[in-house]
């Protein structure tokens, strides 16, 4: 069966640095590619070592969402295994981008600003957002950083597991993570940043661990978490969903919330699964 990834998304946001870093996993890369030519890109696919070279397709929409959705809809009845990305920005970041890079906006002839422009393409393909296997939030993100998260997604798609599983950390006070299927608030436990010896620390190290697990509370909350995931990941699984990430978010994003997600990381290793954590704030 052959693989397609269809990236999509606000002009500036991304793309092409997902379609160039796919292409150096070994990915058969079509950048720009027309919409109307996403039915027909069986036939692009290539034999590599005697299986198939998955296929990644970079494409835009100007006019609507169904630009895209339509074609992406009939590549999936073909039988072939298709995900979608959707790049997504902050409008401010955007800006900031076009005005570095000296760029023109695909919608400027159409309207008088790059913010308008922008926000009309977001209101554009706000359908295709909703519809996304994962969206991707560049906004606090440099190159480096995109090439890595691609990675940790794309670099083992020959796994046996068919569902990517990320376990991720994150501080509330710099925001909610967009791309995660389920957030779990970590701040009813107690705060090690209160304790002076433990403040320096974060939630990998040892007596951080510790401090917590020596709350029943804890104990509950993890067993509740896990009994949790035991019920919906089987489920995603057969509903062939190709990513989940669960998010564990506390104040700061460098405790509680990092130690929580170790240890239920943890226990999906004990159960089979085989999920990337990724402590997103933890070094702030």
């Amino acid at each position: 069966m052959v693989d397609f990834v269809i990236v999509t998304g606000l002009s500036g946001a991304g793309r092409t640095q997902v379609g160039n870093t796919l292409e150096d996993l070994g990915w058969f890369v079509v950048d720009n590619l027309p919409s109307e030519l996403i039915p027909k890109v069986t036939e692009l696919a290539r034999f590599k070592d005697g299986g198939v070279t998955p296929v990644a397709l970079v494409v835009g929409a100007k006019k609507s969402a169904d630009e895209v959705a339509l074609p992406i809809a009939e590549l999936k009845a073909s039988g072939a295994r298709v995900r979608t990305i959707f790049m997504d920005a902050s409008t401010g970041n955007l800006i900031r981008r076009y005005g570095e890079s000296k760029r023109r906006h695909p919608l400027l002839g159409d309207f008088g600003t790059v913010e308008e422009s922008i926000d009309e393409e977001r209101l554009r393909l706000a359908p295709l957002r909703a519809a996304a296997d994962m969206v991707i939030d560049t906004t606090d993100m440099n190159v480096h950083e995109l090439r890595r998260r691609v990675v940790e997604l794309f670099g083992d798609i020959d796994r046996d597991n068919t569902t990517h599983v990320t376990i991720m950390s994150f501080g509330f006070k710099y925001g909610m993570p967009t791309d995660a299927d389920m957030v779990i608030d970590c701040r009813f436990l107690p705060n090690p940043h209160w304790i002076d010896e433990l403040r320096p620390m974060t939630g990998l190290d040892a007596p951080i661990r510790e401090y917590l697990d020596s709350f029943d509370l804890t104990k509950l909350a993890i067993e509740r978490i896990e009994s949790l995931l035991e019920l919906l990941l089987p489920a995603y699984v057969d509903e062939g969903k190709s990513v989940f990430t669960v998010a564990f978010g506390c104040t700061g994003g460098r405790h509680r919330s990092v130690a929580i997600a170790e240890q239920v990381s943890e226990w999906m290793r004990v159960e089979g699964y085989e999920p990337r954590v990724r402590h997103r704030d933890v070094e702030k």
